[in-house]
């Protein structure tokens, strides 16, 4: 599928924003499949500092870098703007000592295109919860000397962890917890909430931060039944066919033909939009447009109408 033009200029933006950025599953601290990890162990050894992004965490984009390199595997790794290469070419490059040379020859790329929340170097506003804080506590007793970090790279995908305090760190103290952050992930961290949620199987923790930019936000289909049940205000759209509507469709959503559009164009930019089509790829792309045409609270139908037939068995599966 041909990349859309949002999308394109996106990744324009990340491989340009950073001197090395890898494409990879999961994060430089937790790789979540054995390639990405490799490469990962070899950046480690050859420089201190290197962007990751999760393709994990977001699907557009995971099916995006493929398309935008013609390179059908993660990891992917850029240095200096240019794509390099897989798990496999990274490998021998390491071995050969072209990589080293490579990261060495790299200049400056520009700066990010998302402004920093606050001054570079300045220790930003943080608030953690009470069960935060409880959380990070009993987490310290096991960290030793390490000291509790926050990272919150350029695309505002977050790592917490443990590691040793680095020169040029910013540190904040708040609610009996002291947190670190590098430079540039302090900038973007100005006015952040930690809270530490339970749920069923496992807590985990909750970040809010109002530096973000909107982003499109992916909605299970209980969690949209629970929407309707609790008459909630927000607009659905179908971006199926016509010829797919006849066969099964959510009876408040919108068909996004030229009426729908124009619905849509009427709306007021922070209305809680919903889109939704088959099995939820059409509607993200959907969904992407709306944002990237200023609309900030726009939700994706995961699962699509399928898992819709799921919750209400009065709609068909085809």
């Amino acid at each position: 599928m041909p990349l859309s033009s949002e999308l394109k200029k996106r990744l324009d933006d990340l491989v340009q924003e950073k001197k090395v950025l890898l494409f990879m599953k999961g994060s430089r601290h937790f790789p979540q499949c054995g390639f990405s990890a490799q490469v990962v162990q070899i950046l480690n050894e050859l420089v201190p500092a290197y962007e990751t992004v999760n393709v994990l965490a977001d699907p557009a984009l995971r099916d995006g870098i493929k398309e935008y390199s013609s390179w059908p595997t993660i990891p992917q790794l850029y240095i200096g703007g240019q794509f390099v290469g897989g798990c496999d070419i990274v490998k021998d490059m390491y071995a050969s000592g072209e990589l080293k040379k490579l990261l060495g020859d790299a200049g400056p790329l520009k700066t990010a295109a998302t402004a920093p929340a606050a001054a570079a170097g300045s220790a930003p506003t943080v608030k953690v919860s009470d069960s935060a804080a409880n959380a990070f506590k009993q987490a310290e007793a096991d960290a030793g000397t390490d000291k509790l970090r926050l990272e919150i790279n350029a695309q505002f995908q977050y790592e917490l962890y443990f590691a040793p305090a680095r020169p040029g760190d910013v540190s904040v103290t708040t609610n009996g917890t002291t947190i670190f952050f590098d430079a540039e992930s302090a900038a973007r961290a100005n006015g952040i909430s930690i809270d530490f949620v339970d749920k069923p199987g496992g807590g985990g923790f909750k970040i809010e931060n109002p530096n973000e930019p909107a982003r499109v936000k992916p909605l299970a289909a209980k969690e949209l039944k629970a929407m309707v049940d609790g008459k909630e205000a927000f607009e659905l759209f179908d971006v199926r066919t016509d010829a797919e509507r006849k066969i099964a469709k959510i009876d408040r959503a919108h068909f996004l033909d030229d009426a729908g559009k124009q619905r849509l164009a009427s709306l007021a930019k922070d209305t809680k939009i919903v889109f939704h089509c088959h099995h939820g790829m059409r509607s993200r792309a959907a969904a992407e447009q709306a944002v990237a045409s200023g609309y900030t609270n726009v939700y994706n139908l995961e699962g699509g109408i399928d898992a819709w037939s799921s919750i209400d068995p009065s709609v068909p599966r085809y």
